[in-house]
């Protein structure tokens, strides 16, 4: 994915090399990282934070990387942070999100190390992420449409698979079953309260899926328009069809072309919204808005929680997404 201030691989392999002479300083771990006899969990940003506090529960002590307020594709972790890695008795974390973690976490070696993005399929999406057929379309349009579709695959293609799969209910089930099995595997002494906790979640998954399905079946439009292009998987689900306004990099430039496609694309499917997230600069989507008498809203890519989210968890977030989707696209 295109993720913005990546660090440079020279200055990385410093602070890696450094968080390691710190840990082997340390001495070496237990099989419990805790004097409390709790497994020792590092979860890579919020997503993975609430998978591993969700299943693992009492028998856990979690720790983030990512601190509320933080932008993770700006995350820079420092020698402390990535000694501590060493130390975790089980580390999740979704690659292609954050390239820092990626490489600390490579460098650590940790035993049980869990990349949520195995735990189910990976799919590509670009700037347009469409939910459903092109039927009704003139041939002129399909035409255009697939010249889009051209463009972005071929974007697709430089950026690899779309990371975002807690977006979509669906996906982020897989994930937690997978999660599940593995701190079983990690934990097998308390095996049977993971396998609870997992079940229970994926119950409110399910049911979280149920409500989106129901929410968004009968909308006056099915496109939105979002400064964070991470709702592919999200849009595919349920039928709609997200147009980013600059790709995966929530504040960056879009062109002067992207502008004007993005004012044709509001006129022809009646948007009503321009959305924007809390982690970000709002400001690209507010001129956009002015400029084309649209309004603005949130939606909540849920890359962490702060006092501005609109909710206290992963649940009550989504819940939120869904109710502003509504309003945007019409719901009826």
């Amino acid at each position: 994915m295109n993720v913005r201030r990546l660090i440079p691989t020279t200055a990385l392999a410093g602070a890696v090399t450094v968080g390691l002479v710190t840990l082997s300083a340390c001495g070496g771990t237990s099989a419990s990282g805790n004097e409390d006899g709790k497994l020792d969990v590092v979860a890579s940003f919020y997503p993975m934070q609430y998978l591993a506090e969700e299943i693992g529960g009492d028998h856990v002590s979690v720790t983030t990387l990512t601190k509320p307020g933080v932008e993770p594709h700006d995350l820079e972790l420092k020698p402390k942070q990535i000694g501590e890695l060493g130390e975790a008795d089980y580390i999740l974390y979704l690659k292609g999100i954050q390239p820092a973690v990626d490489e600390a976490i490579k460098q650590a070696g940790v035993k049980n190390t869990v990349d949520a993005g195995t735990l189910t399929e990976l799919e590509k999406h670009g700037t347009a992420t469409d939910g459903h057929s092109h039927e009704g379309e003139s041939p002129e349009e399909h035409e255009a449409h697939g010249a889009e579709e051209a463009h972005d695959a071929h974007g697709e293609e430089e950026a690899g698979a779309d990371p975002h799969i807690w977006l979509d209910p669906v996906k982020y089930a897989e994930a937690a079953k997978g999660v599940g099995a593995s701190l079983e595997k990690a934990d097998p002494d308390n095996a049977a309260a993971y396998r609870k906790n997992t079940d229970a979640l994926v119950k409110k998954l399910e049911s979280l899926d149920a409500k989106f399905g129901q929410g968004l079946k009968n909308t006056s439009t099915k496109t939105f328009i979002t400064t964070h292009s991470a709702f592919g998987y999200l849009a595919e689900r349920y039928g709609l069809d997200q147009e980013g306004i600059s790709g995966v990099d929530p504040e960056s430039e879009p062109s002067p072309a992207r502008i004007k496609q993005l004012q044709d694309t509001a006129k022809k499917d009646d948007v009503t919204t321009v959305f924007f997230e809390t982690l970000a600069s709002d400001r690209t989507a507010k001129t956009l808005a002015r400029d084309t008498g649209l309004k603005t809203d949130v939606l909540d890519p849920l890359e962490g929680i702060t006092e501005r989210s609109r909710g206290t968890d992963y649940i009550e977030v989504m819940e939120a997404n869904l109710t502003a989707l509504q309003k945007a696209l019409g719901a009826k």
